[in-house]
């Protein structure tokens, strides 16, 4: 019984680190501010060209 407690502590540790890894391992500063996140260009009205 004590075995199965220890290994489903193990697995509970691991799934927490690997959530941990992942959710820290992106940018360095953190994620860009919403003024400085690159933007979609305007729809400017052109129809993009039909291909045939």
């Amino acid at each position: 019984m004590t075995l199965l407690l220890l290994e489903a502590l193990g697995a509970m540790v691991l799934l927490i680190f690997i959530v941990w890894w992942t959710m820290f391992s992106g940018r360095k500063k953190g994620e860009l501010p919403d003024e400085a996140a690159p933007t979609r260009p305007q729809d400017d009205g052109a129809t993009p060209p039909k291909r045939d």
